[in-house]
């Protein structure tokens, strides 16, 4: 124990022993500048140094417009441009959709397939806005069957593999 103390000692000396740092003339040897410093207070110092340096430069990045300049990061206006040209994708398409359904019932009208007094162009387009129909998506008697029928094949394997363990 006594020698841990005394490295301790040692160590606690020379952390805060007072040493002098003095900045001279070289041609006058004149003192230009004396500091008296400690170990512990330029360990400190430069602690609390790198720390707000690190502090400022995460602010200055995330809140200002350098952090565009980050690999991966988008801008604010590619961003808003990006969801415009998305909404207007989507409103053309849903206007092209329109316009071949009117163009195909016209077609159909000019070939003869189908009787002008029957085409109205206003339940063209709500055919060609209704195509989203919901769908049926519960098991027909076929289906539960074969589910029913899988699940006993299950049962009849598992029950020979743990008879064969």
């Amino acid at each position: 124990m006594s020698k841990k103390r005394q490295k301790r000692k040692k160590i606690k000396e020379k952390l805060f022993n007072k040493r002098r740092l003095i900045i001279l003339n070289e041609d006058t040897f004149e003192e230009t500048f004396s500091l008296k410093l400690t170990l512990m207070n330029v360990f400190v110092v430069a602690t609390l140094g790198a720390i707000i340096i690190t502090f400022v430069t995460t602010f200055i990045i995330a809140f200002t417009p350098l952090r565009e300049f980050i690999p991966g990061y988008s801008s604010s206006k590619l961003k808003k441009e990006a969801i415009e040209l998305a909404l207007k994708s989507d409103s053309l398409s849903k206007a092209l959709k329109r316009n071949e359904a009117y163009i195909k019932s016209i077609q159909k009208v000019l070939t003869g397939e189908l009787e002008y007094a029957k085409f109205n162009k206003d339940s063209i387009l709500e055919a060609a806005d209704e195509i989203n129909t919901p769908v049926d998506l519960s098991p027909s008697k076929q289906e539960l069957e074969l589910r029913e029928q899988v699940a006993k094949e299950e049962k009849n394997s598992l029950s020979k593999k743990s008879k064969k363990e």
